[in-house]
């Protein structure tokens, strides 16, 4: 019946039934930058190279087989899919790892906010006993220092210092080259005026989740990332143990804060929550809606906000990734240790 009636419709008309996405409700977003640039550590194409090394590097963890990559794996938008990650000697942290994708953009690092920058998380994984549990920043430095290759790479991205190969440059050269980690979608083209880039459903779902008060968290370039919000404003999420912001700013106010993560390829980035206790993006969607907004939302709208989710899953930028040739290692390269 629907189809008939829709058949006495001149094309022109129908045209006005496509659903259109009022300007006011896009005044919270923005699209995706080229790069993710920092005035204090300028990127160059010799530090993105050494940089892309080091995030593929296993030698700089104690048992020489873990990488930035290992945790956060570049072919699968950032993240490994595991609830915690698995370190040194198959031991996992408490929280969720989260994507390296556009992560430089956002305010801080980790899902307290206890570093600045990417430069500065760089530094943290690689001594943490639970990760790749190097024992300090010395016998990092003694790692790099036993590949000769290392050191004409250092030299190269930061000329004219006089001992280049340290644990800050090590850092920076990272930071550099995920500084480009970025994944542009259909959604970034529609926020630049090509309104066919998104289709009617995914339009709509965009309207849903203004509508229903996600984008009060969610916001901004990266659709999140840009503040820390409390996890259980309406009511007590439940079994929540970890303090947030609290455990880094010993304040009472900060607790259960954590860092709102962007939603940017949030259909590839699960599972999900500080935590990775929650499998499924409806289920997180519903979790949103009861515990920060307090409503419960309807299977419409929840299928409605899913099918908008997905159109920010970007592309992954495979030649920028591919994983490089590493130096061969040298006698003098410390071993991997067997008893600790």
């Amino acid at each position: 019946m629907i189809s008939r009636f829709l058949s006495l419709i001149p094309l022109t008309a129908l045209a006005l039934l496509a659903v259109d996405v009022p300007e006011a409700k896009l005044k919270m977003f923005r699209p995706l930058p080229a790069s993710m640039d920092s005035a204090a550590n300028p990127a160059t194409p010799a530090k993105i190279e050494l940089g892309r090394m080091l995030y593929y590097e296993p030698r700089l963890s104690k048992g020489q087989k873990l990488s930035c990559n290992s945790c956060h794996m570049l072919d699968k938008y950032g993240v490994d899919n595991e609830p915690t990650s698995e370190g040194h000697k198959g031991q996992r942290g408490d929280r969720n790892s989260p994507t390296s994708y556009n992560a430089a953009g956002h305010i801080a690092q980790f899902w307290d906010g206890r570093a600045a920058d990417v430069e500065e998380q760089a530094k943290g994984p690689v001594l943490n006993p639970v990760e790749m549990a190097m024992p300090d920043e010395k016998t990092v430095i003694a790692t790099l220092k036993s590949m000769p290759d290392y050191d004409a790479l250092f030299k190269k991205a930061f000329p004219g210092e006089k001992d280049p190969v340290n644990y800050t440059n090590m850092a920076k050269a990272i930071g550099a080259f995920e500084r480009k980690l970025v994944t542009p979608s259909r959604w970034d083209a529609f926020l630049k005026g090509d309104k066919k880039a998104l289709t009617d459903p995914e339009k709509e779902g965009l309207i849903k989740f203004v509508d229903n008060g996600c984008v009060t968290c969610h916001m901004g370039t990266y659709v999140g990332g840009s503040t820390y919000q409390k996890l259980g404003i309406m009511k007590v999420f439940p079994g929540l143990k970890d303090e947030g912001r609290a455990k880094i700013t010993k304040k009472a106010d900060d607790q259960y804060f954590f860092k709102v993560p962007s939603l940017r390829n949030v259909e590839k980035t699960g599972p999900y929550f500080h935590d990775g206790k929650v499998r499924t993006l409806p289920e997180a969607v519903n979790l949103m809606a009861e515990y920060e907004l307090g409503k419960e939302i309807s299977p419409a709208d929840n299928a409605a906000i899913v099918t908008w989710l997905r159109s920010l899953t970007g592309a992954i930028p495979a030649d920028y990734i591919r994983p490089p040739a590493l130096p061969p290692s040298t006698a003098k390269t410390p071993k991997p240790s067997t008893t600790d």
